[in-house]
């Protein structure tokens, strides 16, 4: 896996988030104070969820040669006092039997980032410099 590097930006919560070769760019709405040039913490959580949940189901389904399409997951989250409850919604598009949906489904709960947000989670944090 490769490291993720973040840095601040312009703006009250601006970040550069830099992955591989790729940048991203972080920030917070502007009803807490961000300028909205991208998502914010919580949403590339959820992001990572949807997009692990699609590609684990496609290639599932690629792998048993199950006539899917395509799969669009729509994940939003809610910060409670107790907990931060996401929803994830899947829409397979294909000629599915109610078997292969049904297991497809599973397959779903089963992708490594939700494996990795339901399981149990440690950070070890250093200061350097």
């Amino acid at each position: 896996m490769r490291n993720v590097t973040v840095k601040t930006r312009e703006g009250k919560f601006g970040q550069s988030i830099h992955v591989g070769p790729h940048e991203l760019v972080g920030d917070e709405l502007p009803e807490v104070g961000g300028d909205d040039r991208g998502p914010d913490p919580f949403e590339f959580v959820l992001a990572g969820l949807g997009s692990c949940t699609s590609m684990t189901v496609k290639v599932y389904a690629d792998r048993k040669g199950w006539p899917l399409s395509s799969v669009e997951v729509l994940v939003s989250g809610e910060k409670r006092s107790d907990a931060f409850v996401a929803r994830r919604s899947i829409q397979l598009v294909g000629d599915l039997t109610e078997e292969q949906r049904a297991r497809l489904l599973d397959i779903a709960n089963k992708c490594p980032v939700h494996k990795m947000l339901t399981g149990k989670i440690e950070i070890e944090t250093a200061l350097v410099g």
